[in-house]
């Protein structure tokens, strides 16, 4: 992740995205994040991967990944490029998983309320500020403490403990 800005395009979902439309369980057998982005949101939304871009977003309201405990869902949600997952509230597991595996995450239900599915958005994550290109409106969501930000920076915690031990 170069800088802690990040702009793209909204991709707007409900409540209650759960982990096997993330990734539908009959892909758990690959590791690789961009095999598994390859199939991401793919029961959901079939034409999602062929249009999204680099660096896009996927907003949501309450409750995104909640289900099976994998980490294979917010793997294949950053493999298939998507920048940052904005929502009214995440699976506590999800939240873990996401900055274990270095995927930019943000809680700010009032941002998800006024973001449509594709808006134009702009995010700083260092500020938690949630800005909607599209409508003019920002918002102010939760920052990540220095460390966690540092995490997914380094694109997880393997990293970020390689970096803590010098190796």
């Amino acid at each position: 992740m170069s800088g802690m800005i990040l702009e793209g395009k909204a991709w707007r979902y409900g409540r209650d995205v759960d982990t096997d439309v993330i990734i539908p369980a009959r892909y758990l057998t690959l590791t690789d994040p961009a095999e598994l982005g390859a199939h991401c949101l793919e029961d959901l939304d079939p034409g999602f991967r062929r249009r999204v871009r680099k660096g896009d977003f996927i907003v949501a309201e309450e409750n995104f990944g909640s289900g099976s405990s994998r980490e294979h869902a917010p793997l294949a949600i950053r493999g298939c490029g998507v920048s940052c997952v904005i929502a009214s509230s995440f699976a506590r597991i999800f939240y873990r998983n996401a900055i274990n595996v270095g995927l930019p995450i943000l809680e700010c239900p009032r941002a998800v309320d006024d973001i449509g599915g594709g808006d134009h958005l702009r995010v700083d994550l260092e500020r938690g500020m949630v800005e909607n290109l599209s409508t003019g409106n920002t918002f102010e969501a939760q920052p990540f403490p220095d460390f966690m930000r540092e995490i997914i920076s380094l694109g997880g915690l393997v990293e970020y403990v390689r970096k803590r031990l010098g190796k």
